[in-house]
């Protein structure tokens, strides 16, 4: 019997105005995979993904996380979102371990942590090697160390599947390889991750697959045929800039 999927898109399209962003989009994430996103900005990246998150409903077809409709599924420990530009946010005078607590709130609800809680917080932040920055504010951190902090939020919060939108815009080269380094290790430890990411070079050296959009799927396969083939250049090629999307 085959595993349900993480999410699964079923013949979605998706316009914010009448010219579709996206067309015609099949895909399926199984548990356990490691895949990336790419494609021309304005391609409709960032609209699959919150597609694919229950953040917007399609225009027509399905869209399923965790076989539930997306648009109403309602476990949110079970996904770490890190959104585009989270890295550069200027706006969360907070300590790293405060940010990493927000991950027990699902699971807590309104009651205080337990000793047990605050174990898994230290736990997540030692994970992404963020201890020794746990009293430090979130402001005071470098675009990697927050991405870092974000992620431990998502282990806090023991999620399944973690969704990064970007998340090396603004990050140094030296702690882009550290990033992909800590993601390949949550991978392996049994973390769907779904990334979308504008570094092709990093996607083909981490992601194990790749889906290539441009309004529709122009590749969706093992990361070493979408090298050999030609569905970047064809995506690139036809580019366009449907409105209110920049990814």
């Amino acid at each position: 019997m085959t595993a349900e999927p993480v999410a699964e898109l079923r013949d979605v399209e998706f316009g914010y105005t009448a010219t579709p962003v996206l067309e015609d989009v099949s895909l399926r994430i199984d548990s356990g995979e490691y895949a990336a996103i790419v494609g021309p900005n304005g391609s409709g990246k960032s609209t699959l993904m919150k597609l694919m998150l229950g953040l917007l409903r399609p225009d027509t077809g399905e869209v399923q996380l965790f076989g539930e409709p997306a648009h109403s599924f309602d476990d949110g420990s079970r996904i770490g979102y890190v959104a585009q530009h989270a890295s550069a946010s200027k706006e969360m005078p907070i300590t790293v371990r405060e940010v990493v607590k927000m991950g027990r709130f699902p699971h807590v609800g309104f009651r205080r942590l337990s000793d047990d809680d605050w174990a898994i917080v230290d736990e997540a932040l030692e994970t992404v090697g963020m201890s020794a920055f746990a009293d430090r504010r979130v402001t005071q951190l470098s675009g990697g160390q927050r991405q870092r902090a974000f992620i431990a939020r998502a282990l806090a919060g023991e999620a399944d599947l973690l969704v990064l939108d970007e998340p090396t815009v603004g990050v140094d080269a030296e702690s882009v390889d550290a990033f992909y380094e800590l993601l390949e290790a949550l991978n392996d430890d049994g973390i769907t991750v779904v990334l979308i990411e504008h570094d092709l070079s990093a996607v083909t050296d981490h992601a194990e697959r790749v889906i290539c959009l441009n309004r529709e799927i122009y590749f969706d396969g093992k990361t070493e045929e979408f090298v050999a083939g030609d569905a970047l250049a064809r995506a690139f090629g036809t580019a366009a800039s449907p409105a209110g999307d920049s990814g």
